[in-house]
């Protein structure tokens, strides 16, 4: 059996070729970047208003005190989106703006309403200051948030809802992106069925059910297949063929990986003399894991049977190979203290079911809740997060770092 930091190495050196396109930005959800993407403009475009009020020329208060009070006429209201130009301006004069209102010369500051002293005086209005006004107040200046030229996005980035509305800010129509890994898999078994109502001796097909519900966050393109039997493997070696020729990136099984009867899996993938072959990890759950890269465009996956042991393996052996193959190199752990002790054996690593916490001090726990047989999905449901207990050590005490690591493999954090 292979150890799981050597699987890591074997995924990543056989990696799989995968090719960009372009996309309109507004459907870049959850795609990854295969370039850096830069800001074509300054944003904000110009200097504007942070405030509903009055833009003045600062250099005009200078000798404005409650002694000698200025009245700057008003004389026009610019909201945002209106043209901000004006022909001549006279001395001692301001212009009403609204919130995000463009400022021009000679305005330089913003005097907010409730800050602001209005009166009448002869059909006109004026801005009655009587101290002196420094510049700049109130202003958003042009580039203060992205200037042209800027990267907004690196190459290898995941796309996320606040990039996409970036994008739609500054302009950005399409972008170059990661083609989506195009998944087939097959569920394995007599056992298994699609029906709703079932004996008790049928299992419902609900590890199909998660694969594709990662697809909503991920950039996968995932098609089940027909259920295999325990009597199809000629039905399997030429589902393989058939899609060894087609477009498909990754094709899983789930099921039929281990030792019994009728476990025809990691026969028939042998015979196919693929790259980068592995046969068993030293993990838990998961442990009958199986690899092998079938051609140059093509990798397969034989996933345990047990729902949690598919959520397991697909997680920390399938999803590091999409990512090493698309180019998203984030996939790094949250660090939480360990909340209660746990034991393993000495030589596997086990992926760990547990829930992150904040403490009292502000710090981050991993509890390990209790029920981690591999048949056992009440505490999936109840864990935010997977926790991973490396190889080369047995008990791990309270307070010990515990690498945690999401269920989608992407952290937000």
């Amino acid at each position: 059996m292979i150890s799981y930091k050597n699987a890591l190495i074997r995924l990543k050196k056989f990696h799989l070729p995968i090719k960009s396109e372009v996309i309109f930005s507004k459907d870049s959800l959850y795609r990854i970047c295969s370039e850096n993407i830069y800001s074509k403009f300054n944003y904000p475009a110009s200097n504007n208003s942070a405030y509903d009020g009055y833009a003045i020329n600062s250099t005009e208060t200078k000798n404005a005190n409650k002694k000698n009070k200025i009245k700057f006429r008003i004389l026009k209201t610019i909201a945002a989106g209106d043209n901000p130009k004006m022909k001549k301006i006279p001395k001692n004069s301001c212009v009403e703006v609204m919130t995000g209102a463009i400022i021009n010369k000679p305005f330089d500051t913003i005097i907010p309403y409730e800050k602001s002293k209005v009166i009448k005086y002869k059909n006109n209005y004026y801005l009655v200051i009587s101290k002196k006004i420094n510049k700049f107040n109130n202003l958003r200046f042009a580039g203060s948030d992205f200037k042209k030229k800027q990267i907004i996005l690196k190459k290898g980035d995941l796309i996320k809802p606040p990039d996409i509305l970036i994008l739609k800010t500054l302009g950005i129509k399409s972008i170059k992106v990661k083609k989506k890994i195009k998944i087939i898999f097959f569920a394995t078994g007599n056992e298994i069925t699609n029906k709703e109502n079932i004996p008790n001796w049928k299992v419902r097909n609900s590890n199909g059910s998660y694969i594709k519900s990662l697809s909503k966050v991920l950039p996968l393109e995932v098609h089940e297949k027909s259920i295999l039997r325990d009597y199809d493997e000629l039905k399997f070696s030429r589902e393989l063929k058939t899609n060894l020729n087609n477009t498909t990136d990754i094709i899983i099984t789930i099921g039929a990986v281990s030792a019994g009867k009728y476990d025809y899996v990691p026969k028939i993938i042998k015979n196919f003399n693929g790259k980068g072959y592995f046969k068993g990890a030293k993990i838990r759950p998961g442990k009958p894991i199986l690899f092998s890269k079938l051609n140059s465009n093509t990798a397969f996956f034989g996933l345990p049977g047990n729902p949690v042991s598919t959520a397991a393996c697909f997680r920390f052996f399938v999803l590091p190979y999409i990512f090493s193959s698309i180019g998203y190199l984030r996939n790094t752990p949250i660090k939480a203290k360990l909340k209660n002790k746990f034991e393993k054996k000495k030589n596997f690593t086990r992926f760990i079911k547990g829930k992150i916490t904040v403490s009292q001090k502000g710090q981050l726990e991993f509890e390990v809740l209790p029920g981690q047989e591999s048949f056992k999905l009440k505490p999936l449901a109840k864990s935010n997060v997977w926790g991973q207990f490396n190889n080369g050590k047995n008990l791990f005490k309270k307070g010990d770092l515990i690498d945690c690591y999401t269920t989608f493999g992407v952290n937000f954090l």
